[in-house]
């Protein structure tokens, strides 16, 4: 069976929102589709793209290819992006852990910070409290 992930258009007359949907390839456009995995509202400034990434990413290593526009959006997304680099398809710098490099010794700072132009430090107010007030 054939898989296709989607677009399918929901909304009323001239305000199109639309499913990515993942669906069987041959059935119509706004037909019965196996799992919704995000949606599209191009109508909001700034467009709103809400896919679930782990879905997304499940269902293209089981083989589901994207439509155009919705490769466009997977990348937007960063879906596509995890895919290509889990399947090789984009080799990343860095993959191994770098080693730590060896401590440096520390110096010793001051017990006291001077800022030179500063305003002097304001003398702490503190309240006096009566016997009476404290109980």
């Amino acid at each position: 069976m054939p898989v296709k992930i989607r677009l399918t258009r929901m909304g009323k007359k001239k305000q199109p929102s639309y499913r990515v949907v993942v669906m069987d390839s041959r059935q119509p456009r706004d037909g019965k589709y196996i799992e919704q995995i995000g949606r599209y509202d191009p109508l909001q400034d700034p467009s709103v793209v809400e896919i679930d990434q782990d879905r997304a990413e499940l269902w293209l290593s089981r083989g589901a290819q994207p439509t155009e526009r919705v490769a466009k959006l997977l990348e937007v997304t960063g879906a596509m992006t995890s895919h290509k680099v889990a399947t090789g398809q984009i080799h990343t710098v860095g993959d191994k852990p770098a080693e730590e490099p060896a401590a440096a010794p520390v110096a010793e700072m001051p017990g006291e910070i001077h800022v030179v132009g500063g305003d002097e430090p304001e003398e702490e107010i503190t309240e006096e409290t009566t016997d009476e007030e404290a109980e």
